[in-house]
């Protein structure tokens, strides 16, 4: 018997032993597990402002982990060793994590955990596990997401999150549909989260692809709807994955980017400049 995976918009449905679009969630015995639940392949140590995240405890540092696995299937993935396939992990229960991030708030200026690198969210559970039991230890928590998750699991996670910042990778359709993905979704999720956490936003900007004034002035227009002061992070495409015979971003693009988008916001800023 089929059963429906409903974190996210493309609603797998998974006979049992399958595993769905994002390679990480799976049907066992008539339920979806998260089969990458604790399964880390990434952890360092990294300054808030990596995230990117500049207005949000600056100066700080945050313990930062992946799993494997995304639920869009971008070309230009900068991660696609770990977010493609599924890549060496180690087991890290959530008591461990908050005990490692604890034991690093003094003596590495830490503020809680960050879940990046790969998509955290299709590690929904045990996100949503880590970041209770830091909260309950005063512990800030961050996620970095493409934002593709469905309304009623995210109001469940909301509550637990201290900020995000929430890629919009392009501002279409037409270009999430190139990415698998789906654009009010990700419209959705940012419009929900920044009446609950801090949320800042990231568009990289590929040659021919979302490069377009028009779609910048239409998209900064629209995060100035939900508040003029969320800031912007425009930051310049180099090649990766599958466009690797796309040239780089042109500099002085990112700023023309730029300034369109102050027209409408307090806080934009270039990014890989």
């Amino acid at each position: 018997m089929k059963t429906v995976c409903r974190l996210c918009p493309h609603e797998c449905e998974l006979e049992s032993g399958q595993t769905g679009f994002c390679n990480a969630r799976t049907n066992v015995d008539g339920s979806i597990k998260c089969t990458n639940y604790g399964r880390l392949t990434s952890i360092a140590l990294d300054p808030i402002e990596k995230k990117p995240l500049l207005h949000f405890y600056p100066g700080k540092n945050i313990l930062s982990v992946g799993s494997y696995g995304c639920n869009l299937r971008c070309p230009f993935c900068q991660n696609y060793s770990i977010s493609m396939a599924k890549a060496e992990t180690a087991y890290v229960s959530p008591e461990k994590l908050i005990d490692t991030a604890e034991s690093l708030i003094d003596t590495h200026n830490n503020i809680g955990i960050a879940f990046t690198y790969n998509e955290p969210l299709i590690s929904y559970e045990y996100v949503l596990d880590c970041c209770t039991l830091a909260h309950d230890k005063g512990l800030k928590t961050v996620l970095v997401t493409n934002g593709m998750i469905l309304e009623k699991p995210l109001l469940n996670l909301l509550p637990y999150v201290d900020a995000m910042n929430i890629d919009l990778k392009g501002f279409s359709q037409s270009f999430y549909s190139w990415i698998d993905g789906d654009f009010e979704t990700v419209k959705n999720t940012i419009a929900a989260s920044v009446k609950h956490c801090h949320v800042e936003i990231t568009t990289l900007i590929i040659p021919g692809k979302n490069d377009s004034e028009c779609d910048m002035n239409s998209e900064a227009q629209w995060i100035a709807s939900l508040n003029t002061e969320i800031p912007l992070h425009i930051t310049r495409f180099f090649p990766r994955y599958k466009l690797r015979n796309t040239a780089a971003t042109p500099v002085e693009k990112i700023y023309s980017l730029c300034d369109t988008a102050k027209r409408y916001l307090k806080h934009v800023y270039p990014g890989n400049c």
